[in-house]
């Protein structure tokens, strides 16, 4: 006699913009044996359409819309057992708790909400209800990033001392951030919030440490209205229908690119948000060049420089332990190529789209008084985010095994936010700052 057939998860979905693409598919079509994909909420009906065209494209049938209004009403209505939440950043926290509160699990993209006061609504949902929020940090998934984790929790570069980290998004994806909602830090918490949280939950993880301290510097150096003292500004608002932005680099051509158009384009009459916006026009409030020091429960600490309009794109990690030395060299593509300027980089449509560009990673070990190990990895991928996309689905909607522990909890999201929360205040006061004044953590 056949076992049972299992009953597959019921997920819903809130915010049904482009990063909801990668949780879709996944439901759709490489995790429908295990999860299915019930509903979808958001402020914008056009959008839930797109995305219901697109299942349709995928063998799927179309699901429920509701709108943001009627959240909780959609969770009762269609049964849900978790919720993926994809929406603005600055409203995270107001569907992970209504969520938790009606019996459901939430699976949230990173950065887990934008401040401490809405981090702390957070940690008291979970709390009360005993439900589990897991952040979606894709990168702990890299193989790459994994390879680190074992590798420093296997003792190869002995007790750590410090760390120096340096990202660098190019001129194509970095500008992106500038174009969209995230270009105010009031909805985004600024790039230490939405992008660093990633690299801070890593340095989180690879060192099994909590940030204590943080000392932060940074500017608005190179977008905003700062591109007119660099001879890059245009006088336009938005790319679309602008002579002016017609041959600047730095424009985003929504009409040329079918998926965009349908899920902003066309998405506008309704809630008039523009996903093109000059990337040099003023009413930027986040910062594109920023350094930060933080120091650690376990006395290592940590130099942090994101640059978000360099020439090419990718990281570097360097390690230093009692033992030896760790470093992680990353290209992701060694440069912004002139026939994708009016694209995204793939990264930023979570690494669908293919590039001309070229990658590479290497990481070694440098031992004391030996020659250096380069370690092979494999699996790494310069696609979704190094192979990190698909990894994480596996585990989050596949139930996929994790016995790296890569699924990171509320409080794993709550400790990359703090970092840089504290590194935003440092921002404003010039001083060092305790994240145990931010908010008290257990």
């Amino acid at each position: 006699m056949s076992p049972p057939a299992r009953e597959r998860v019921r997920h819903a979905l809130v915010g049904a913009g482009a990063r909801a693409e990668m949780f879709v598919r996944a439901l759709a079509v490489d995790h429908a044996d295990t999860a299915e994909l019930v509903a979808l909420a958001d402020v914008n009906q056009a959008r839930m359409d797109a995305h219901n065209r697109w299942l349709a494209e995928l063998g799927h049938p179309p699901v429920p819309t509701y709108r943001a209004a009627d959240f909780t009403a959609m969770l009762a209505k269609e049964r849900v057992d978790v919720v993926l939440v994809t929406s603005v950043d600055v409203t995270h926290d107001e569907y992970v708790t209504a969520a938790l509160r009606a019996g459901c699990d939430v699976v949230t993209e990173k950065p887990m909400t934008v401040d401490a006061p809405r981090c702390r609504r957070i940690l008291d949902a979970v709390a009360e209800t005993g439900r589990r929020v897991t952040v979606a940090f894709n990168y702990r998934y890299n193989p790459l990033h994994e390879q680190v984790r074992r590798l420093l929790a296997g003792g190869a570069v002995g007790e750590i001392g410090s760390v120096h980290f340096e990202w660098l998004l190019d001129v194509r994806h970095g500008a992106d951030y500038f174009r969209r909602w995230h270009r105010d830090k009031a909805t985004s918490g600024g790039l230490l919030v939405h992008k660093a949280s990633h690299h801070f939950d890593l340095v989180n993880w690879w060192l099994d440490a909590r940030p204590v301290e943080v000392h932060a510097a940074g500017r608005l150096f190179f977008y905003g209205e700062s591109g007119r003292r660099h001879g890059y500004a245009r006088d336009y608002d938005r790319a679309h229908g602008s002579p002016a932005a017609a041959d600047d680099p730095f424009a985003l051509r929504l009409a040329e690119h079918p998926r965009l158009r349908e899920l902003y384009l066309d998405a506008e009459a309704e809630d008039g948000y523009q996903r093109d916006r000059n990337v040099f026009a003023p009413g930027v409030t986040i910062e594109d060049d920023l350094a930060v020091l933080a120091r650690y429960s376990t006395g290592a600490t940590m130099t942090y420089h994101l640059t978000a309009y360099a020439p090419w794109e990718g990281y570097r990690v360097m390690v230093n332990g009692s033992r030896g030395r760790l470093e992680l060299d990353v290209t992701e593509s060694d440069h912004a190529s002139p026939a994708g300027a009016g694209a995204l980089k793939g990264a930023a449509l979570h690494g669908d789209e293919a590039a001309v560009e070229h990658g590479a990673a290497r990481l070694t070990v440098r031992p004391f008084w030996a020659p250096p190990v380069d370690v092979p990895v494999d699996g790494w991928t310069r696609q979704g985010h190094g192979g990190a996309d698909a990894r994480m689905t596996r585990v989050l909607l596949g139930g996929e095994p994790d016995p790296l522990g890569r699924a990171a909890t509320a409080y794993d999201g709550a400790l990359a936010l703090l970092t840089g929360l504290a590194a935003n205040r440092s921002l404003d006061t010039g001083a060092p700052v305790r994240v145990a004044d931010l908010l008290t953590l257990p």
